[in-house]
């Protein structure tokens, strides 16, 4: 059985995690076929928007722990290693120039919840349950932490990465991990109208041009910031798709993208 399943339709890409009798736990597997799925997603010209989503009842349990107990006897190198593979992973879903919408079907948990909280969407059912657990057996929820922190603020991300408390869907919007409660029975249509909406409502240049914007901001000065925006805007300003959206603006049209 393959550890993802892939399809594309009305310019969507559709990743759907398929581990169910692992509560689709992360392992290397997983990893690498999700890094070459969102690649190929990357590239097609007939895709605009990303949809994660899982089989099963669970979104995502975090890293398969039997694995994490093989790897435990691995030289430090080749620990370093496959963690750099998970990172990896994160680091082109942060910084991918399409946007990525979470479909959380059940609870995401310690990696999973890093998985979905690092989309630029979030839609979840009000059951689902999210938490950082690492620290309850006795590892560190670090390479999650690089991007949490960007998030939803140091505070909230001490709460969570060092308590390993598991909190309710309401709550998760509440401290913005999820940005959608959605019913079980209407969230798949509810992800499908709005990756739609997406598709046809927002320019993809000016998508991909903001998404690397916000990954580039934090930890600059405010000058540094300033300089990098007022860059940003000039290369928009002489973009096809801002002549294309100011001239249908000015002529009154609706733009379809």
């Amino acid at each position: 059985m393959q550890p993802l399943q892939y399809h594309t339709a009305e310019r969507i890409a559709y990743l759907t995690l398929n581990r169910p009798d692992k509560r689709n736990a992360l392992n290397a597997a997983l990893v690498t076929a999700l890094k070459e799925a969102l690649h190929q997603a990357n590239l097609d010209a007939g895709v605009k928007v990303i949809v994660l989503k899982a089989n099963g009842k669970a979104f995502c349990a975090g890293a398969d722990l039997e694995t994490l107990q093989q790897l435990q006897q691995n030289s430090y190198d080749e620990n370093l290693a496959d963690s750099g593979h998970l990172a990896e992973l994160f680091e082109l879903m942060y910084t991918l120039p399409k946007p990525i919408v979470a479909q959380i079907q059940g609870h995401a948990l310690a990696g999973g919840c890093g998985l979905a909280a690092i989309c630029d969407f979030s839609f979840a059912v009000p059951a689902a349950r999210f938490g950082y657990t690492e620290v309850k057996i006795g590892f560190v929820p670090a390479i999650v932490s690089a991007f949490l922190v960007r998030k939803i603020g140091e505070g909230r991300a001490r709460e969570l990465l060092l308590s390993g408390e598991i909190i309710p869907a309401e709550r998760a919007q509440a401290y913005g991990l999820v940005n959608y409660l959605v019913e079980e029975a209407d969230l798949e249509s509810r992800v499908n109208a709005f990756a739609r909406q997406l598709c046809t409502g927002t320019s993809g240049q000016s998508v991909a041009a903001t998404k690397a914007l916000l990954a580039q901001l934090p930890g600059l000065s405010l000058p540094a910031s300033l300089k990098l925006a007022a860059e940003t805007n000039a290369q928009a300003r002489a973009t096809d798709d801002c002549r294309r959206g100011i001239g249908a603006f000015l002529a009154k049209e609706e733009i379809q993208w």
